[in-house]
């Protein structure tokens, strides 16, 4: 998909299901390599990334078959350890697969991360962590080769908080001789999901979840089968969909518990929500209030939802104040936003959002899946028709979005 045309302020009504998390599903995936048996796992969303890692599995030797809500993934008898430039370059999270083959295969070759262009991202924490347990590593032409005979249980502190830090190492862990504790873990969902995932598989995993993660390590893992909890970015986007619109939507299979941090910065900005069971029903409210937000890791506001958010603050009575900790660069979409007629000033790593009575329809391009996101959101409540280029990477990160 190149380009989306989007015929603005109709009200969204109506049920949207949520798909399996992006998040945690490449992760989960990339845990299949620990095994010599099958895994099945379920709930697995339709999206770009996701073929991503489904071709780099299979250039390894991996044998996968989809099935209707999933994918088996068998990597018994691989015939490569490489994830080749043409495959990272496209989507960072291709480096997970990093601590699985170290662990089971005793050796990897992984190209240096790309994916969306919001930021710097190194991955050296994963390296010193893999260092730590004994890994070899050599960095040689734009690639990580890892070597070790068998990983070795250590303590590790992570000096900074990383997603996919943490499930790289508490991967490579499951595999190494000992017990490996992990200090200053992330705690996103997505963590304990794949912990979950693992310990079905045979693996020892405690504390996912909480900033400290032990893991004993075993000699083997087994098959498992799996479902991928649901995504909650995609069900918040839909929250700030419905509520810039003044729409009626129950948005169905919603992860609750894991969205209550996004859920109260959606009720302080007058957002009509009632809960049933896992259902999120959204009613319309007369105005929307003005809410500050400061990205944070888990379990403070994700910077996965910043952008979608201040699309919906730029209809806010009042002026909000939006700053960014995560990223340096995560604020590309501000001036397609200001297209379409938003006020928006910024000042180093913080946005001041003055809210207007309407958005205007204009042509704009989106830079990264979340900002494409946000201009899909700017459209829908704008007057007249908007024009979305470079949409690609909606399907990175939403399943289906336009036909949801």
């Amino acid at each position: 998909m190149d380009k989306l045309i989007i015929e603005g302020n109709v009200p969204l009504n109506g049920d949207v299901v949520i798909s399996g998390a992006k998040n945690a599903a490449l992760p989960i995936m990339a845990a299949a390599l620990l095994t010599a048996s099958p895994c099945h796992i379920d709930n697995i969303p339709g999206l770009r990334d996701i073929d991503t890692m489904v071709n780099l599995l299979k250039g390894m030797g991996g044998v996968i078959t989809a099935n209707k809500n999933g994918l088996t993934i068998d990597t018994n008898n691989l015939s490569s350890m490489e994830a080749p430039y043409e495959m990272v370059k496209t989507m960072r999270a291709s480096v997970l697969v990093l601590g699985p083959l170290i662990a089971r295969w005793g050796k990897a070759a992984v190209s240096l991360p790309g994916g969306c262009a919001i930021g710097a991202r190194p991955i050296d924490l994963h390296l010193n962590g893999l260092k730590k347990m004994g890994a070899k590593i050599e960095l040689k032409g734009g690639y990580v080769y890892a070597f070790a005979k068998r990983l070795k249980g250590c303590h590790l502190y992570l000096d900074m908080i990383t997603v996919t830090g943490t499930e790289n190492l508490m991967m490579a862990a499951t595999l190494a001789k000992g017990q490996t504790i992990i200090e200053n873990a992330a705690k996103e969902p997505e963590v304990p999901d794949l912990a979950n995932m693992l310990n079905s598989m045979g693996a020892k995993i405690s504390g996912a979840g909480t900033n400290i993660i032990t893991i004993n390590g075993v000699d083997e893992l087994k098959s498992t089968s799996y479902a991928v909890m649901p995504d909650r970015i995609e069900a918040a986007t839909y929250i700030a969909a419905a509520a810039m619109t003044k729409g009626s939507v129950n948005i169905i299979e919603s992860p609750l518990h894991e969205m209550e941090g996004i859920l109260h910065k959606f009720k302080e900005a007058g957002t009509s929500i009632n809960i049933d069971k896992n259902r999120l029903c959204i009613a319309p409210s007369p105005f929307i209030i003005n809410t500050n937000i400061k990205t944070l890791p888990y379990p403070g506001f994700p910077t996965d939802m910043q952008a979608q958010f201040m699309a919906m603050m730029c209809l806010a009575k009042g002026t909000s104040i939006i700053t960014e900790s995560i990223f340096e660069n995560r604020f590309m979409h501000i001036s397609e936003l200001k297209r379409m007629g938003a006020d928006i000033e910024v000042r180093g790593n913080t946005a001041i959002v003055k809210g207007v009575e309407r958005l205007s329809g204009a042509p704009v391009m989106a830079t990264d899946l979340r900002a494409s996101a946000s201009l899909v959101l700017a459209g829908l409540a704008a007057e007249g028709t908007t024009s979305i280029s470079r949409v690609y990477h909606l399907d990175r990160g939403y399943e289906r979005m336009e036909k949801k």
